[in-house]
This record gives structure tokens, sequence and C-alpha cells, in this order.
């Protein structure tokens, strides 16, 4: 008996029917419209990473040379991270710009307030910017570098922000220093020869 012509047709159709809503659900997601897939599947404010706010700061400071040029001016901060609270982290004295003040102001001023000794700019140095977190914040900080002659004044630490002062050989200055920065900018100026020169 041979089947009438409509039975493997029929048998097709079904097996089509059986495939297509498989195939179609995939579909049935992309058919909606992109507000309502976001609505579909919203984003879980948990797994937002929030934005550092980004917070710019200028400073100003520098070398001081005493007036046998000789010797450099540095201050002296404790290291936080040292359990035993005596390492000390040596740098260039240095400050925020007020506003209102010339980058060289504020230079003049800053190191005589963290160091009591008065000086007068006898070039620029060079401007270093870097990036750090502070208090959740990322801060870009801008330091302009001047090389100072000592002018007077009475070596003396600031009592809030600073914990020592020190006049320390030239030769040794790029070794005492604790950030790579400030090495790099004063290893640049060649402080045995050309800091001693002026």
């Amino acid at each position: 008996m041979t089947p009438a012509p409509s039975a493997g047709s029929e048998g097709t159709k079904k097996k089509r029917r059986r495939k297509r809503p498989s195939n179609r659900s995939p579909q049935s997601l992309n058919d909606s419209t992109p507000g309502e897939l976001k609505k579909a599947a919203p984003k879980s404010p948990k797994n937002k990473q929030p934005y550092a706010k980004r917070v710019d700061e200028v400073s100003a400071g520098g070398l001081v040379v005493d007036t046998t040029g000789k010797l450099g001016l540095l201050i002296g901060r404790r290291d936080i991270k040292d359990a035993s609270g005596k390492r000390i982290l040596w740098s260039l004295p240095k400050g925020h710009i007020e506003e209102g003040e010339t980058p060289e102001q504020a230079a003049l001023r800053e190191v005589a307030e963290e160091t009591g000794i008065e000086s007068k700019i006898e070039k620029s140095l060079g401007v270093i910017d870097f990036w750090f977190m502070a208090g959740g914040k990322r801060i870009h900080k801008t330091v302009h570098h001047y090389l100072f002659r000592e002018d007077g004044g009475t070596l003396a630490a600031q009592e809030t922000e600073v914990d020592e002062v020190a006049w320390f050989p030239l030769t040794e200055i790029v070794e005492r220093l604790a950030y790579p920065d400030e090495k790099k900018l004063i290893a640049r100026t060649n402080a045995t020869q050309e800091l001693s020169a002026l």
C-alpha cells in the first residue's frame, strides 16, 4: 500500500514545527528593543566600580645650596610604614602654591617655612608630575623645582610638617633622597659640579 501523496509532506511539516519553537526562542530576545533588553537584565549596583575623584595639586620647592657651595638642604619625615619609627625619608622641601602666588614665590615661602632657611632662586631645575591615591581620591601632583642659594635664616624644622632638616654634601644628595623622581631630577643637574659652581 502506497501512502497518500500528502502523508510525507504532513510528517515533514510536523518535524519542522517541532524544530521552530527551539529555533525561535533565542530570537524572541533579538526581536525586543534595546530598552526592553536592559530592563530584562538590569546590572546589579554591587557590580559597579565607583570612580575615584581626580584632584589636581600644584606645588613648588627645590634644592637649597649653602653659601659654601658644598652642601644641599633636605627635609626628613618619619616613614609611617617603619614599625620602629626611626627611619627617615629625606626629600626636597616643597609645598602647595597658594592662590595668587607664582611657583617661584611659593617655592621661596615653602623652603623658608619648612627649613627656617631664607634663600634666593638661582635657576629652574624642571617640573615633575606623578599620580597617587589619598583619601579615596586620585591625586595628580605637579611640582615645580628650583635651585636656591642660601641667603640667611636659622636651620629649624617646621614643627607641624617636618621631623628633621639637615645639610648634606652635594655628592650625597642623590643617594639620600627617598623618592625616585627627585633622585632623577637632581642626578640630571649633575649636583657635584653644576650646583657647587654657582
